[in-house]
């Protein structure tokens, strides 16, 4: 028989680093899920990507179980990290803070596929220089099509 689902919680939490304090605690606590249990098995799951901020989707049921399931890290934070930038611009439409090629968005494209939901990598490209927009960032030269 198929648990019954009382809701779904969604966290962004960096890799291997999940535990008690705000927000996880009082974000699984306030819903019954046992804290420490999940913060262990996030953490054992995330360990090959410590460090890096993670979307995180829980599913918790009437009977205080939970599933949950790990997503590929924000486009934003990728972008950052492929810029080698702390954060966007506050007036990206007049500032521009960094470049990136259109290899390093074809790269962040592919690993964000699975999340996505686009049907080609040219319309996941699209989306993630669309974000690149506005933070600030420049891809430079003309789309590869």
């Amino acid at each position: 028989m198929a648990k019954e689902v009382a809701g779904l919680i969604k966290l962004q939490i960096k890799g291997g680093a999940a535990n008690p304090s705000p927000p996880v605690g009082p974000a699984l606590g306030s819903k019954g899920i046992n804290i420490m249990d999940f913060c262990k098995a996030f953490n054992a799951r995330t360990q090959d990507k410590a460090g890096k901020v993670l979307p995180v989707v829980i599913t918790y049921y009437t009977d205080k179980s939970y599933d949950f399931v790990v997503k590929t890290p924000p486009v934003a934070i990728q972008l950052m990290e492929a810029a080698k930038v702390k954060g966007g611009s506050a007036e990206p439409n007049r500032k521009k803070i960094a470049e990136i090629t259109w290899d390093q968005v074809r790269a962040i494209a592919q690993d964000k596929m699975p999340d996505l939901n686009c049907f080609t990598i040219e319309a996941a490209m699209r989306l993630v220089a669309g974000t690149a927009r506005s933070m600030g960032i420049t891809v430079k030269g003309d789309f590869p099509g």
